[in-house]
C-alpha cells in the first residue's frame, strides 16, 4: 500500500527551529524519513525557502531528496483565483491559497501546516472544500502536523 501523499507548506519547515511547534515537525519529517508519508511540496514552498535561516534551506534540500517538487500550474492559478474570488483569503494572502491549490490539483491526502489563520482554520477549510468541489476536485484534509504525526498507545 502506497503512503499517503501529504503536501507540506512552509511553515513546517520552519516549525522544525521554532520552540512552539518544534517536536511536532521534527516527528513529521522523521515519518517521512522511515516512509510512513510521501512528501509533496511545491515552487511556493521553493520560493519563500530561499530568504529563511540557512538550518531551513538545509532541512528543506534534504527533503528536497525525497520529495516531490509540483510546479505552479495554470489549473492550481485558475483555482487559486476562485478561492480569492470565494473571499475565502484576501489577495493579500493569495500564496496561502496558492499552497491549498496546489495540494488539491495534485491529488494530495492531505495538506499539514501550522499556519491557522489562513489554511488550518475549521472556518476556512470547508470553504476551500466547497469550491474545489465546485470546480471538479476532491475536497481535501487539512491539519497541523500535530494532528498527523503517531502517537504510541498506552
Amino acid at each position: 500500500m502506497k503512503p499517503p501523499r501529504i503536501y507540506a507548506d512552509t511553515s513546517v519547515f520552519g516549525g522544525v527551529f521554532d520552540n512552539e511547534f518544534r517536536a511536532p515537525s521534527e516527528e513529521f519529517f522523521e515519518e517521512i524519513r522511515k516512509g510512513r508519508f510521501s512528501l509533496v511540496t511545491s515552487a511556493v514552498v521553493q520560493a519563500e525557502i530561499d530568504p529563511a535561516p540557512q538550518q531551513v534551506k538545509e532541512l528543506f534540500e534534504e527533503m528536497l531528496a525525497i520529495a516531490e517538487l509540483i510546479d505552479i500550474t495554470e489549473d492550481a492559478i485558475s483555482l487559486r483565483d476562485a478561492y480569492l474570488e470565494a473571499k475565502i483569503v484576501s489577495a493579500n494572502y493569495s500564496d496561502d491559497a496558492l499552497h491549498v491549490a496546489l495540494a488539491t490539483v495534485s491529488e494530495c491526502s492531505l495538506i499539514v501546516s501550522w499556519n491557522f489563520r489562513h489554511i488550518v482554520h475549521f472556518e476556512k477549510i470547508p470553504l476551500y472544500n466547497a469550491v474545489s468541489t465546485l470546480r471538479g476536485y476532491k475536497g481535501i484534509a487539512i491539519f497541523s502536523p500535530l494532528e498527523v504525526i503517531h502517537y504510541e498507545e498506552d
